[in-house]
């Protein structure tokens, strides 16, 4: 039985030597066959030098290294379909998921027959109280508009065997949302909790617009309601719109005497349609737009080196 573990890195040089460190000491008392495939994003800092050297003292490190900054789920495609083990383990870089829990993971693997094991947070030590609010309610948003049910606060720290990584590499997509893809692949999943520590050294990569585009890339690739949603609130304006005028006409009837024309309300309806439109417009837009990057057929990275 061979284990891979791939890591992502982004500008990673001053938790990446801690990062090897653990995860050589972890992999080597538990496995006898193993592998660690780091995979360099377009690091503009010292990451790259750091991996070469790795590569040099290790020989079971593999480095691969991206032409230019692609981002992280493509990174983590790259790290699978480059890794060679039974069992694959992905885990960031900067420590937040411990390296001991991976000989955890494929004990239960094994004990329980699964195809993947998927790590659950306990507890985010170190984050905001406005990402752990809006990580807590987003999974539950794409739950509530998705056909493919994700398990609720988990990341991409987790285990996939061979089966479900070989099923992921024929996969297509261009812009992927892993963890959704992952479980959308199905075959036996199972859970396994732990608490996530603060991050070891630098700063995070992912600031609230890289969380707001990721969220909304997994939001767009695994539900249609959106769209639906779009068409049935522009159909109850626009019935609520019938109902308002036909109000006005009996008014304007009836009762003369109370019926006043005002600018004020007008303008405020075109506002109000106006901005359901553009919402309903800009939905669409995303919709498009994911389309468009999937036909332009373009590799989703470009790697420059193999070491």
């Amino acid at each position: 039985m061979k284990v891979s573990v791939v890591v992502p890195c982004y500008n990673e040089e001053f938790v990446i030597a801690e990062t090897n460190s653990q995860l050589n000491s972890v992999l080597s008392s538990c496995f006898e066959d193993y592998e660690i495939v780091y995979v360099n994003d377009g690091s503009k800092d010292g990451t790259k030098a750091l991996l070469l050297a790795f590569r040099d003292k290790f020989p079971n490190i593999k480095s691969i290294h991206f032409s230019r900054n692609f981002g992280h789920q493509p990174a983590v495609s790259a790290g699978i379909k480059n890794a060679s083990g039974d069992y694959i383990v992905i885990i960031d870089a900067d420590l937040q998921d411990p390296p001991s829990l991976i000989p955890e993971m494929v004990k239960k693997a094994q004990e329980e027959n699964a195809n993947v094991v998927y790590a659950v947070r306990k507890t985010r030590l170190g984050e905001s109280w406005f990402k752990k609010i809006t990580a807590k309610y987003y999974y539950r948003l794409i739950n509530s508009m998705s056909e493919t049910q994700l398990p609720l606060d988990t990341g991409d720290f987790r285990l996939i065997d061979r089966k479900v990584a070989d099923v992921f590499n024929k996969i297509e997509e261009r812009q992927k949302y892993i963890r959704g893809i992952i479980t959308w692949i199905g075959f036996k999943q199972v859970p396994i909790e732990y608490d996530r520590e603060e991050r070891f050294a630098g700063e995070t990569h992912y600031p609230l617009s890289k969380m707001i585009q990721f969220a909304m890339r997994g939001l767009l690739y695994f539900s249609k309601k959106p769209l639906t949603l779009a068409t049935n609130l522009g159909l109850t304006l626009v019935a609520l719109s019938v109902l308002f005028f036909i109000a006005q006409f009996v008014k304007w009837i009836f009762y003369p005497e109370t019926f006043e024309i005002g600018w004020m309300s007008i303008f405020g309806s075109i506002i109000f349609f106006g901005g359901i439109q553009m919402l309903s417009i800009g939905v669409l837009g995303a919709y498009i737009g994911n389309i468009f990057d999937e036909i332009k057929n373009r590799p989703e990275y470009i790697i420059d080196e193999i070491n």
